[in-house]
């Protein structure tokens, strides 16, 4: 291997993370075994996503927004899907591979794309009502508002009373909270769902958009492994007996017989 092959090597293999070395194990400069014991595990995603411990106000914020959004229920794609796959005999981490997989723009998206909208308002040069006026001129619907399940998200009230008094403690500015409360003013009555409160705690806390899914990939996680789990303990095999009603909702043309006695045109 040439001298510039090895420089290339290196360079690949260069990280701002972590230390390693034989009996060593630093997190950005943190011996782990100063961690054990001493940090919370929505701290460790901090210093390891922003490069310093967060303050105790600030992972309390970041830990709310990682509880609530840890599951949603069987019917919530990804974990249907993680649910179905554990009946296929394969193993846990592939189950919750399947339900993780399905986090895209659809399913998982609507935090990164509400924290955008939230982030295109602010830097708008119109007055922040004009702002919202033409931003639903032009976009067809607004992330993070309403839910086709709730009629008012449970999740919201207590995530944005978190911010609200994190505002008064001054561990945030709040200034994401007036632009998501004046969206909701704009459209009453929808309200705000999970995905619009954890988009203003993300932005509060200074996280990027993108960030703002993986956060919410690795919060849902939790649900999929929950769920992943609960199915292969059941022991169903999806060649299994099927409930009736999986049988009942077919809605394409009447059985029909390919061989019904017409002849090809020639």
């Amino acid at each position: 291997m040439t001298a510039r092959n090895m420089i290339t090597a290196t360079q690949w293999w260069q990280t701002a993370l972590v230390r390693i070395q034989p009996g060593e194990i630093a997190l950005r400069g943190y011996p782990i075994e100063q961690l054990i014991g001493e940090i919370s595990f929505p701290q460790a995603i901090w210093l390891l996503l922003r490069g310093e411990l967060p303050t105790p106000a600030q992972a309390k914020l970041l830990e709310a927004a990682l509880v609530a959004a840890v599951d949603h229920g069987p019917q919530a794609p990804s974990i249907a899907a993680a649910r179905m796959a554990a009946t296929c005999g394969v193993g846990l981490n592939n189950a919750v591979a399947t339900g993780v997989n399905l986090l895209g723009d659809v399913h998982g998206g609507a935090g990164q794309q509400a924290m955008s909208m939230l982030r295109d308002l602010r830097d708008s040069d119109l007055p922040l009502p004009k702002a919202i006026e033409e931003y639903r001129r032009w976009h067809r619907f607004l992330p993070g508002f309403g839910h086709r399940f709730h009629p008012r998200d449970p999740r919201r009230d207590p995530l944005l009373r978190l911010v609200a008094e994190a505002v008064e403690e001054g561990v945030v500015s709040g200034e994401y909270l007036v632009i998501a409360l004046e969206v909701e003013h704009a459209i009453a009555p929808v309200p705000m769902n999970i995905d619009g409160a954890t988009a203003v705690i993300y932005a509060e806390l200074g996280f990027p958009p993108e960030l703002a899914r993986g956060l919410f990939v690795l919060s849902r996680s939790v649900g999929i492994l929950a769920h992943a789990w609960e199915e292969q303990q059941s022991g169903a095999r999806i060649k299994g007996p099927i409930p009736r009603p999986l049988l009942a909702d077919y809605t394409g043309p009447a059985l029909r017989d390919l061989h019904d006695g017409r002849k090809p045109q020639p």
